[in-house]
């Protein structure tokens, strides 16, 4: 991913699971083939959550950034 914003994103902070599942899936639905949603979470669940859904839908997860206990996933909208 480029250094560039991402298309779409979502904060759930604060929110606990499956919110920031539902939110991602949510989001990306509204989203087109290409663009990437930035996901926010301080649900340490979305850790194994996040990937594992990108691996069942062939949306993919182009990174994680880990600041404390706040994750940004970058994830793009499969083709």
């Amino acid at each position: 991913m480029s250094q560039d914003k991402p298309d779409r994103t979502v904060d759930t902070s604060g929110e606990c699971c499956p919110g920031p599942l539902r939110e991602a899936h949510r989001a990306i639905k509204t989203m087109q083939p290409g663009e990437v949603l930035e996901l926010i979470s301080t649900d340490t669940g979305s850790r194994m959550d996040i990937p594992a859904w990108c691996d069942r839908t062939g949306h993919v997860l182009l990174r994680v950034d880990e600041d404390g206990k706040m994750f940004r996933y970058y994830v793009r909208k499969r083709s």
